[in-house]
């Protein structure tokens, strides 16, 4: 479930905390869904009423070409109908397709947010799909000189799992406290600024 008002607060509270000692600006991301992926139900119900005619020769029925073909449209459209219920869909959706979905639209978003306009490239986007149950960090050049891939990799790892299991807030504080914890060692503040905002940005 996306977070209510009084979450996003704490999430903000806890990004300005973590800016007063790093230069690095971090910005926030929850998406419900990456995509929509209206074409995987439809590819799933027409993959499976191809096999009627199969089906239908096994059976005791002698249907001729018109009612066969009359059933297997309607397989075709109940099928499409029940595998656009969303828990269903998404189990139908390859893991792999799910995450270029989301990597894809976590860039876009890094580009959108302005991430790579901040003085000294020390723009940071922590980025939530919900649905996906996928996780991503991504620095600009300015942070990513200091702060190893490793580094990153377990920070999500760990944030992945607590999104998982629905624990999306406690997730983002976890995270966000980690973050603090390498960008304020290798990317201390020099400066007093905000350039970008800190409320969580709800897609």
């Amino acid at each position: 479930m996306l977070l209510n008002e009084e979450n996003q607060k704490r999430v903000a509270r806890a990004i300005a905390a973590i800016e007063r000692d790093t230069d690095a600006e971090l910005v926030t991301v929850l998406a419900r869904q990456a995509d929509d992926y209206r074409y995987i139900p439809m590819m799933w119900a027409a993959l499976l009423s191809l096999l009627v005619p199969l089906a239908l020769a096994f059976m005791p029925v002698g249907l001729d070409a018109l009612e066969t073909l009359l059933a297997q449209w309607t397989v075709l459209v109940v099928l499409a109908v029940l595998f656009r219920w969303p828990p269903l869909m998404m189990k139908l959706v390859p893991k792999r397709v799910k995450h270029w979905r989301a990597a894809n639209l976590a860039r876009r978003t890094f580009l959108d947010q302005g991430l790579h306009h901040t003085r000294g490239d020390h723009g940071v986007l922590i980025f939530v799909s919900e649905a996906e149950h996928y996780v991503e960090i991504l620095a600009d050049r300015g942070v990513a000189q200091h702060v190893p891939d490793e580094t990153w990799k377990k920070i999500v790892d760990t944030f992945t799992t607590h999104v998982q299991q629905g624990e999306v807030l406690n997730g983002f504080l976890e995270c966000i406290a980690s973050c603090g914890d390498q960008l304020i060692i290798k990317v201390p503040a020099t400066e007093k600024k905000n350039e970008l905002p800190n409320h969580l940005v709800i897609l």
